[in-house]
């Protein structure tokens, strides 16, 4: 029976490693896996604050010069809110399953790189 239990002994120790080693592995690649996602992203982030920022003062600068124009600030205001819910509409209706199949390949690609 001792000789067993030392037969075993090793093997044992041996499937305990081969265990150990596996999860350290799969952590190792979650980590890998997460932080290609954050570097992916967060330059894109802030490239879109940015851009949101810029069409900000882009949109005052043409509700006040089309105010200007039609005599009554509100009515360029009104210009500018109607071009984007036209817009709006327009991606809603017809780009919207486009635009997110797009991401969700993009997220894909990324999670399976």
């Amino acid at each position: 029976m001792k000789e067993k239990e030392t037969i075993l002994e090793p093997l044992w120790e041996k499937a305990e490693d081969y265990g150990k080693t596996s999860l350290e592995l799969i952590r190792l690649k979650a980590i890998d896996k997460a932080s290609d996602v954050v570097s992916t992203v967060l330059p894109v982030i802030v490239v879109i604050v940015f851009t949101i920022i810029f069409l900000l003062f882009i949109n005052l600068g043409i509700a006040f010069w089309l105010g200007t124009i039609w005599g009554s600030v509100y009515l360029g205001f009104f210009a500018v809110a109607a071009f984007y819910i036209i817009c709006g509409l327009i991606i809603h209706f017809f780009l919207h399953d486009r635009i997110k199949e797009r991401i969700r390949n993009i997220v894909i690609n990324l999670l399976l790189k």
